[in-house]
């Protein structure tokens, strides 16, 4: 699909997890579509190849966890992978590897499940945007926080 660019967005009843980690960041005033872009463009050879694409493509670049990923370790903190909740403070983003090895992308909240402890988590899994207690149920695969620079 055709979005804008800079700023560009899906409409919101076909949004995926990516997309609530971007319009997440977007009231915060970061773009991470330009952001993103621009990074592939300065280092396309670091992100992954599995397209097939041979170029950077502001429709859907950044709407790819693994393109995220990258892009997060390269511009923000890497945390360790752990088992203890407290570990995950709000604002961090975590990915997943879902059955049938899917990608998967959250950010933790500042609101928890007061009889297990744990943060809650906002994505979309398939289900709309949903904000619950899923941080341990699929294999984490990475963990990252991401400031504001001004």
């Amino acid at each position: 699909m055709k979005i804008p660019y800079p700023n560009g967005d899906v409409p919101n009843n076909i949004g995926v997890c990516t997309d609530v980690v971007i319009r997440s960041y977007r009231k915060l005033g970061i773009d991470l579509q330009k952001l993103v872009h621009e990074d592939m463009k300065r280092a396309f050879n670091v992100y992954p190849k599995l397209w097939g694409l041979t170029k950077t493509d502001t429709n859907i670049d950044h709407r790819r966890v693994p393109n995220l990923q990258t892009f997060f370790k390269r511009h923000g903190t890497i945390l360790p992978v752990t088992d203890n909740a407290s570990d995950y403070r709000p604002g961090d983003i975590v990915t997943w590897l879902l059955p049938g090895n899917l990608t998967h992308i959250g950010i933790i909240i500042d609101k928890k499940n007061i009889f297990r402890n744990r943060p809650l988590v906002v994505h979309n899994i398939g289900h709309g945007t949903v904000a619950e207690d899923m941080l341990f149920d699929y294999k984490i695969t990475g963990h990252y926080r991401y400031k504001i620079h001004n």
